[in-house]
């Protein structure tokens, strides 16, 4: 009974390596990506970030990394208000990023990001990426 017992247990670690192999070739499991915002030129002023997004593919789990001159800008993760009015919650400016390297992980949906530094996200250091 306990040789049987062993066998199905073998069975199930075989199907379940062979499935996750087909999910592994089919694309089914996504390898999170680092994604530099803006790529080379970083988070500032001379980027069109609608251009720059439109050209990346993103998905949940992904990293965006904001590259800029630590005290030259921030980055705060906004709510689609904050994104159209270029105005941070008073939670959300809690949570200022101001590294010049700073990281944030994609959610499934809208994720939006400004610079909360005076004229700058009305200039359009803002940048919106949807995820699937």
């Amino acid at each position: 009974m306990g040789a049987m017992g062993r066998g199905k247990c073998i069975k199930l670690v075989m199907f379940i390596s062979f499935f996750l192999i087909g999910l592994l070739i089919s694309g089914g499991v996504h390898a999170s990506t680092t994604h530099i915002v803006g790529g080379s030129q970083g988070w500032g002023l001379s980027v069109s970030y609608t251009d720059w997004v439109a050209e990346s593919s993103f998905a949940a789990g992904d990293t965006l990394v904001f590259n800029y001159p630590a005290g030259a800008h921030d980055v705060i993760h906004v709510s689609a208000l904050g994104y159209r009015r270029c105005q941070a919650s008073a939670r959300e400016l809690a949570k200022v990023a101001t590294t010049g390297n700073d990281k944030f992980t994609l959610k499934k949906g809208a994720n939006y990001f400004i610079c909360s530094y005076e004229g700058h996200c009305s200039a359009c250091l803002k940048i919106k990426v949807n995820v699937n």
